[in-house]
């Protein structure tokens, strides 16, 4: 089994509160930055893909001027 490679989106900034992505060959591997020993969840790849499109797709910007997240939906 290949090793996977752990990345935290730009937007936590230097926070450690942040939720990790790694992307393999046939899964994206999620897991929550302040426990990394712990166990993660894997998602097939076309179901990440649907997640991060309606995602994208459906969500206003989440962050106000101040910097704190918005309360919309």
């Amino acid at each position: 089994m290949q090793p996977i490679h752990w990345q935290k989106s730009t937007y936590s900034g230097d926070g450690s509160n942040c939720v990790e992505i790694a992307v393999a060959s046939n899964a994206t591997h999620v897991r929550d930055s302040k426990m990394t020993g712990s166990p993660h969840l894997a998602f097939q790849s076309f179901a990440w893909a649907s997640f991060i499109s309606h995602t994208a797709s459906s969500s206003p910007s989440r962050q106000t001027t101040e910097g704190q997240p918005s309360l919309h939906t």
